[in-house]
């Protein structure tokens, strides 16, 4: 007896696997999506390709440029520092919350995240460096506890694991985050917490370089991003 997919299931695996396609580069920023033609390549109808298509939209990736003309969204300067933003409030205080909880369990999961990333790293395999930084980042979240972050952060991370391989300084990505892990073990929170600021800041001035070639053009005003050398209280 044949099994028929659900509606929702269908959509789901069509959004998951367009939303890995343009956070991994097979899709680029000015792609069109057409329903058609994707309906055909996963071997469903158009209507849940229709509706995956706006759910891109809601999360950020895609946009209609027309109503009939539907494209992977290009990141402007302004995107990228709204986003850094974001991570740089979030992140710096999920880490040093990951500081004090961590037990020796959540730290051995991180060592051998870090572990495969090298040898990912070692073989300038892109794609599964950037799906284990992402889990390394998730896995900092998850070690604050608490619930409330992990729901805030949840409608961006798919554009911030977008931005994440966009930065493909990967020797530089893996030191930066052993010393992250290292300062996590130490339990110190403060500690923990600086390494993740200088991180955040270092990857926003890599993902500049690498989409706009000028990592001191000036961000929008009013962000904490403009001025990374500028001295600043405590984050």
């Amino acid at each position: 007896m044949t099994t028929v997919e659900p509606l929702g299931a269908v959509r789901e695996r069509v959004l998951g696997s367009l939303r890995q396609e343009i956070i991994a580069g097979r899709l680029l920023p000015g792609d069109r999506l057409v329903e058609r033609e994707l309906a055909e390549r996963f071997g469903v109808s158009r209507v849940p390709v229709r509706e995956a298509i706006r759910a891109l939209v809601t999360e950020g990736f895609v946009l209609f440029e027309t109503p009939r003309r539907t494209v992977v969204r290009r990141l402007t300067r302004t995107d990228v520092a709204e986003l850094f933003e974001l991570r740089e409030a979030l992140e710096v205080y999920a880490t040093g919350l990951a500081a004090q909880r961590a037990t020796r369990a959540d730290l051995a999961e991180l060592d051998e995240l870090l572990d495969r990333a090298a040898d990912a790293t070692a073989a300038d395999d892109a794609e599964t460096i950037t799906d284990i930084n992402t889990r390394f980042h998730d896995r900092i979240l998850a070690m604050a506890g608490n619930s409330l972050l992990i729901s805030v952060m949840e409608p961006v991370d798919g554009r911030l694991r977008w931005l994440t391989r966009q930065n493909e300084e990967w020797p530089q990505l893996l030191a930066e985050h052993r010393e992250l892990y290292a300062a996590i073990a130490s339990g110190d929170r403060e500690r923990a917490r600086a390494h993740a600021l200088a991180h955040v800041r270092a990857n926003y001035r890599s993902t500049v370089r690498h989409l706009f070639g000028d990592p001191d053009t000036p961000v929008p005003t009013g962000t904490d991003l403009a001025g990374f050398d500028r001295p600043r209280g405590e984050a």
